[in-house]
């Protein structure tokens, strides 16, 4: 939806964010992110949607928050699109799953669970929800370069919060928990809030997404009496994404 040549909801005009955005979830985490761009300038302000804008190796990039959760990162990413926006990376945080997972690790998500409801009105639920292949190829890169300690696999994406952390008292536990049980047995990675919703939406607007979490804790490994190190420091992620961008910035001009 536009409005006087403005997008409805994010409040940007036509190439006001560059070809490539930062998606992170909390609108706080916006001026922390856009630091680490060339003459970052912050150009909108509305709801859960606080952008800035710099320039990465010369090419304009952004970084645009989307709030908690799948419907208002869609929202995010569709107008996002109609403004120029080509190539998103979504940074946030995750709950570990798999034992392997550690707080202050980083994941990169090859796909995502779609146990979420933004992306049913998008694709059938037999479409897969993954990662652009050559977003995560640079995530993965980018971590190698920064020497982080870092996985890539499928991760879970959920519309409740609380149905994760408190599911026995939730009237459908019985569902919940089993599902939570399939998750592990298969070895997904972490659970998080957006990235089914955006994979999807991108594959929908021929777009590219990745995205990369940091690891707050995980509840499996407390479970199993192993190390459960808690950490809230998502620096390492958003170096993993900026230098991710710059990567693509690289490779895209090289084509």
């Amino acid at each position: 939806m536009v409005v006087d040549n403005v997008q409805y909801h994010i409040g940007l005009k036509n190439g006001e964010a560059g070809k490539y955005c930062i998606l992170p979830g909390d609108p706080g985490r916006c001026e922390k992110i856009a630091k680490y761009f060339d003459n970052p300038q912050k150009i909108a302000q509305n709801r859960e949607f606080t952008t800035y804008a710099g320039t990465l190796l010369g090419e304009k990039v952004s970084v645009c928050s989307t709030g908690i959760g799948g419907p208002s990162a869609a929202i995010a990413m569709e107008e996002l699109a109609q403004v120029g926006v080509n190539t998103f990376v979504r940074i946030g945080t995750c709950g570990g799953i798999d034992l392997s997972v550690m707080g202050g690790d980083c994941v990169i998500a090859t796909g995502a669970v779609r146990n979420e409801g933004t992306s049913r009105e998008y694709a059938p639920i037999e479409f897969p929800a993954c990662a652009n292949f050559e977003v995560l190829s640079a995530l993965v890169q980018g971590a190698k370069n920064l020497g982080a300690r870092w996985h890539a696999g499928v991760v879970q994406s959920k519309d409740s919060f609380y149905g994760q952390h408190s599911p026995d008292r939730m009237p459908v536990s019985y569902e919940l928990l089993n599902k939570w049980e399939a998750w592990k047995r298969l070895g997904v990675l972490a659970s998080e809030m957006e990235s089914a919703a955006l994979f999807t939406v991108a594959a929908a607007l021929r777009v590219r997404c990745g995205a990369v979490f940091s690891v707050l804790w995980n509840q499996e490994r407390k479970k199993a009496g192993l190390d459960d190190q808690e950490s809230h420091d998502t620096d390492l992620a958003i170096r993993v994404a900026v230098e991710a961008i710059k990567i693509l910035i690289a490779q895209d001009k090289d084509k």
